[in-house]
C-alpha cells in the first residue's frame, strides 16, 4: 500500500497520493477590504497565500477560537494543517466546519476530508468515498476523486 511520512505535502514522494491529489484551497479573501472584524483574518490569510502555512496555522488558530470569527476560515486552516502534515488534526477542523452553519462547502469539506484520510494513511476509509464522490455528477471535486480512486485502486 501507501507508506505515510511524517511532515508536509511538500516532502512526500511523488508517487505518494497526498503529494499528488493535495492542493491547498485557493484563497477567495485576497481583495477583501478590511475591517475591524475580519483583520485578523487576512492577515493570516496572507501566510496561507503566501504558501507559509506553519503560520498560517498558528494565525488562523488563533483567529478560529475569536468570538464572530468566519466559519470559512476552518477549511483553510484544515488546507494549512495538511500542507504541514498534520491530518488529524486538519479533519477535526473539517469537522467543525460541517457542523458550523455555513452554507454551500459541502463539496469541499468532503474533498479535503477525504485528503485527510489518504494523507494519514487511511486508504481502506478512503477508496469507497473517493469511489462515491466520483460517482457525483454534480460533486465540484468529481473529476479529482475518480482520480484519486484509480491511483489508489492500484
Amino acid at each position: 500500500m501507501f507508506t505515510v511520512l511524517l511532515g508536509g505535502c511538500a516532502t512526500r514522494q511523488p508517487s505518494d497520493p497526498c503529494a499528488t491529489f493535495f492542493t491547498p484551497y485557493p484563497d477567495h479573501y485576497s481583495s477583501t477590504e478590511r475591517t475591524a472584524h475580519n483583520v485578523a483574518f487576512l492577515d493570516a490569510m496572507v501566510f496561507y497565500r503566501a504558501g507559509e502555512h506553519d503560520k498560517a496555522v498558528e494565525a488562523l488558530s488563533l483567529y478560529t477560537r475569536s468570538k464572530g470569527s468566519n466559519s470559512i476560515a476552518l477549511l483553510y486552516l484544515a488546507n494549512s494543517l495538511l500542507a504541514v502534515g498534520k491530518p488529524f488534526e486538519a479533519e477535526l477542523q473539517l469537522d467543525h466546519l460541517e457542523k458550523s452553519r455555513l452554507k454551500g462547502t459541502v463539496d469541499e469539506n468532503e474533498w479535503y476530508t477525504l485528503l485527510c484520510w489518504v494523507c494519514s494513511g487511511q486508504i481502506e476509509r478512503a477508496v469507497p468515498e473517493a469511489q462515491r464522490i466520483g460517482s457525483l455528477k454534480q460533486h465540484t471535486y468529481a473529476e479529482q476523486a475518480r482520480a484519486l480512486a484509480e491511483a489508489l485502486d492500484q
